[in-house]
This record gives structure tokens, C-alpha cells and sequence, in this order.
């Protein structure tokens, strides 16, 4: 088993981003009664968790499934990931921190309840679908209903995906559906890590990630997909049109990005994760700029060709710094959600221009300008066609701006639609087209690609109720492709 190390605290982040006298930073949350904590101090707790748990194990996992990196040919710390391998007893950490982020989390929804603090329940309510649906569209069956409810319920049931996402739309709903104006009690402010306590940015996010949960059910339920979405257009709700991140890193031991400080400081080495020909081909094809903001100079290394001894120090390093923000979600990923949206259930119309502002935000925030490429004629340039090929414009473009640490979702989004498209040839061929996914080279799974994790030792050792093991080939419940 590979040990991912992740130091990031809450406690750390308070002396960072707070300097309100009331917090006490020398008191962990954990330790205290969960009724008597309060709601300002135990939610950045929740926040630092989902974004530690988020940032690092789940992201590392997402970068090379969505083949945004390939494991190292001159070191071997994620073969298991890259080789399609991974097991029980690996990586067991981001469940158990992604579950201790919502314990949190969903404790500061039921006090807010309780307290009638309507802006807190708001945000706990968000944040609790954030972390299930990362853990849900991961391992497809997650404890829900009794999740949390320690030490009552020590073996929690495991729902079903499909029961799952109708849970997180009916309590994102709910949460959006409370009366703000009516909330009683402190305001969040600076332990809002995400929006510093806008709440009208906390209600366009939750639109968004409910757009996103209903998307992601297109093929699977079509129906429930248009209704949710068309409920969503009538009504009027405002989509994201700013980055939910947590900006708040420092260059500095147990202050720094998560995947920075778990695969560069701990670690000690720069060596672990090179540029896969995947995106690296296809930002080459394109011209795309970002190329020397995403990878080091060099070439890139076959998807898996990890054993590859040809030049051990001619591959392109993955670039990772340590200020880099995580993003829960980010403008252009919202940007993208909305043009498919737009595309499938309002006639195409606004598809293009929430196409084109997600290239160009996507472009921006390394200082460059879209404007050739989705002029006409430019590479990124809104096709006139099909909706398939409309979707799988989209779909590339959104792929493309999740590195590096959201990679998950590009791995999620590749297994709803199909895109990018998987190649016919290896990437060794003359024939390879740029950005086409590739089964890994020292791939164990007999040319299935990976859809999902497989439930953690931790938890299948302690919890009878757990599943038996699912193979990861097994593709989720909204994978019908």
C-alpha cells in the first residue's frame, strides 16, 4: 500500500485565513461535543477536510485515470493507480478523511437547523452533496442515511447510487429552499473559506451542483435529467459565475496545496508523475499555451509505460505549485455545465456563449486570450454540427481546465459521454490521435479501462453491511455507455 501523507489541518488555515478573537485554534472540533461546538469553528473544520480529502488522495487518482499524468518511469509510488491495480488495502485514507469531513459537515447542518441559522444550513447543505458525490460516482454504493451517526450506528448501511442521488437532490433542494432572510444567529464570515460568507454565491453553487447531479444522469435517466433541468430554467436559478475554491495556501510545510504538499514536500521528489501523452498531445496539437504552465519541458510518456527505460530523465514533469487553489468548483467547469445544458433541453440556445466564456476563463487564468481559438476556424471553435459533436466539444474543453487536482471529473464525465473519445491503436502508433484516451501499457485489466474504486479494507473488515467486492471494470449505476 502506498501511504499518502496529508498534513493539512484546519488549525494550520485558521491562523491563515482568520483573526477573529472568538476562534480558539488550540481546540480540535473532533474532540468536542458536537452539540456544544460552534457552528463558525467546526465549519472550516469541514471545509479543510473535504478540500484535504479532495486535493490529494482523490486527486491524484482522478490526474492519472483522466490521464493527465502517467506514473514515472524512474520511480514506482502510483503504479497500482496507473497499472489499474488498486486494491482494498490502498489509499484506504481518502474515505475515512472524505467521511471525517462530513461528520463535520453534516453537524453543522443539524445544529443550523436547529438554530434556525438558515445561511449555515445552506452551506453544510452544499458542502455534504459536494463530498457525496465525489464518494458516490467513486465507489457507486456509500453509506448515507445512516452515515455520521456514531456511536448509535457504528455499521452503516450502504444505499444504492441511484437511491444516493435522489438523497443528495432532495436534501440540496431542502437547503436551498430555506428562507435566508429569516436565518437567525452569527453570519458566516472569514470561516467561510469558499465565498467569506456570500450567500448568494453559496445559492448559485448549490444550483449548479444540482445541475451538475442531474446532468450527470442523462443517459441513464433521461427523464429525470430533463425534468430536474427544465424545473431548474423555469425557476430562474442563478448558475455559478465565480470560482468556489479555497485560495488560502501558503509555500510552507502543512499550509500548501494538497496534492503539492502529498506528492512534492512529503515525498521529497519531483519524479513520481510525468506528462501522459494523453493531454499532452492534444494541448501539442492545438498550440495551446497552457502546455508550459501544465507540464515541465520534455516529452511526454505513453499512458502506464511506467517500465519504459529509454530516457529516464527525458519525460515532461507534471507541474504542481503549492499555492495552486482547490477548486470545489470552479467558473469554467459551471460555464461548460450550463453549455450542455443549454444544448440539450433550450434548443442550443446560450450553448455557445457559455462555450465560448468557459474557454476563455479557462484560458485567462494563466494570462492568456481565447480569442483565436474559438474564432471561426480557431481550435477551440463551437462547432456548427451535430449535438455530439457539440457535447463532445464541450466535454473536451471541460476535461482539459480539471488539472490538476480535479482530474476526477474528467474521469466521471469521460465515463458518462464517452469523451474523449478511447483509441484503437496504442499511443506508440503513427496513427495515435492526439488526446485520445489509451489503455495504460502495463494495464491487469485485460483492456477494460477502471470505472470506479473498489470499497476500502478499512471498511469492509469492520462494517458487515458493506458490499462484496466489486471489480473496478464495473461501471457505476449512471455509466450506460
Amino acid at each position: 500500500m502506498k501511504k499518502i501523507f496529508l498534513t493539512l489541518t484546519a488549525f494550520t488555515l485558521f491562523t491563515t485565513a482568520c483573526s477573529d478573537s472568538d476562534f480558539d485554534i488550540n481546540r480540535d472540533p473532533d474532540s468536542l461535543s458536537p452539540d456544544g461546538i460552534a457552528l463558525k469553528s467546526e465549519l472550516p473544520a469541514g471545509i479543510v477536510g473535504l478540500v484535504g480529502a479532495q486535493g490529494s488522495y482523490y486527486a491524484l487518482i482522478g490526474g492519472f485515470w483522466a490521464q493527465y499524468f502517467t506514473q514515472g518511469n524512474s520511480s514506482n509510488q502510483y503504479k497500482e493507480i496507473d497499472d489499474y491495480s488498486i486494491a482494498t488495502a490502498d489509499y484506504t485514507g481518502g474515505w475515512a478523511a472524505m467521511y471525517d469531513a462530513l461528520g463535520d459537515i453534516r453537524n453543522v447542518k443539524k445544529l443550523a437547523q436547529e438554530q434556525e441559522n438558515w445561511n449555515y444550513y445552506l452551506i453544510a447543505s452544499v458542502l455534504e452533496a459536494q463530498c457525496n458525490q465525489i464518494l458516490v460516482d467513486f465507489y457507486d454504493q456509500i453509506p448515507y442515511t445512516e452515515a455520521n451517526k456514531a456511536p448509535e450506528i457504528l455499521q452503516p448501511v450502504f444505499n444504492g447510487g441511484q437511491e444516493v442521488y435522489d438523497l443528495m437532490v432532495a436534501d440540496l433542494k431542502a437547503g436551498l429552499a430555506a428562507d435566508l432572510s429569516a436565518s437567525v444567529g452569527a453570519a458566516p464570515a472569514a470561516d467561510d473559506l469558499i465565498f467569506g460568507g456570500d450567500m448568494a454565491k453559496w445559492t448559485a453553487y448549490g444550483n449548479t451542483l444540482l445541475l451538475k447531479l442531474y446532468l450527470r444522469q442523462t443517459e441513464a435517466r433521461p427523464t429525470v435529467a430533463s425534468a430536474g433541468i427544465n424545473e431548474l430554467f423555469t425557476s430562474g436559478a442563478e448558475f455559478l459565475n465565480a470560482d468556489a475554491a479555497m485560495t488560502q495556501f501558503e509555500d510552507a510545510p502543512d499550509r500548501s496545496n494538497p496534492l503539492f504538499e502529498t506528492d512534492r514536500r512529503q515525498l521529497n521528489t519531483t519524479i513520481n508523475i510525468r506528462a501522459s501523452k494523453t493531454l499532452f498531445s492534444y494541448l501539442d496539437e492545438n498550440n495551446d499555451p497552457r502546455m508550459g504552465d501544465y507540464y515541465n519541458a520534455g516529452a511526454p510518456l505513453n499512458q502506464g509505460d511506467f517500465n519504459n527505460l529509454g530516457a529516464q530523465t527525458g519525460f515532461a514533469v507534471v507541474k504542481i505549485n503549492p499555492t495552486t487553489p482547490v477548486y470545489l468548483m470552479s467558473r469554467e467547469e459551471s460555464l461548460f455545465l450550463q453549455a450542455e445544458a443549454y444544448e440539450r433541453y433550450a434548443s442550443g440556445a446560450g450553448a455557445k456563449a457559455a462555450y465560448d466564456a468557459g474557454v476563455t476563463e479557462a484560458l485567462s487564468k494563466y494570462g492568456y486570450s481565447a480569442t483565436a481559438f474559438i474564432a471561426p476556424g480557431g481550435a477551440y471553435e463551437y462547432p456548427a454540427g451535430t449535438f455530439d459533436q457539440k457535447l463532445e466539444a464541450i466535454i473536451i474543453q471541460k476535461w482539459t481546465t480539471f488539472f490538476p487536482g480535479n482530474g476526477f471529473e474528467g474521469f466521471f464525465e469521460q465515463n458518462r459521454t464517452g469523451y474523449p473519445e478511447i483509441s484503437d491503436v496504442p499511443q506508440s502508433s503513427e496513427t495515435y490521435v492526439p488526446g485520445e484516451f489509451s489503455y495504460s501499457v502495463n494495464g491487469t485489466t485485460g483492456g477494460q479501462f477502471p470505472k470506479r474504486l473498489v470499497f476500502p479494507s478499512t471498511v469492509t473488515s469492520t462494517n458487515q453491511n458493506a458490499p462484496a467486492l466489486i471489480p473496478v471494470t464495473t461501471p457505476v449505476w449512471w455509466d450506460v455507455n
